[in-house]
């Protein structure tokens, strides 16, 4: 049986845009997860986006770009997990694209500094992530930082 990693596709939204989009939540979620936080005893922030629950259903859009003499992806726009860890993607992008285990493999964030391999996924969404989407370039030379 295959054990490379999978990811999925990111399905594309009824506008056709291809992004998945997590909406704030609006004033009648808001107070329904007040009067629910008020039945059961728990506070009001760990019934927000940030949740346990709500983040299971999230994916977050990474989309992976060839820099310098690295094979370009067939498929770029991938939706991760966002507990999954930057080591993580470094690994499926080395399976996917076939690389030697004696090759190198760099990843970069905003085309300048490399994110450490224990890194979530989400952490760096939410410092660098920008139009909805985290955008990762990989290369097998070292290129920026």
């Amino acid at each position: 049986m295959d054990d490379t990693p999978k990811l999925h596709r990111a399905d594309p939204t009824p506008s056709g845009s291809g992004e998945i989009s997590e909406s704030e939540p609006g004033p009648e979620k808001a107070a329904a997860a007040t009067q629910e936080a008020a039945r059961t005893d728990v506070p009001v922030s760990a019934t927000g986006p940030s949740s346990p629950a709500t983040q299971a259903k999230f994916k977050i859009d990474v989309l992976l770009k060839a820099t310098g003499d690295a094979p370009i992806m067939k498929k770029k726009k991938w939706a991760v997990d966002p507990t999954k860890k930057i080591g993580w993607v470094i690994e499926f992008i080395r399976k996917y694209i076939k690389a030697e285990p004696s090759e190198s493999l760099f990843l970069y964030v905003n085309q300048s500094f490399a994110p450490a391999p224990d890194i979530d996924i989400g952490t760096v969404y939410d410092c660098f992530g920008s139009d909805g989407k985290l955008v990762l370039h990989y290369c097998r030379t070292q290129a920026w930082g």
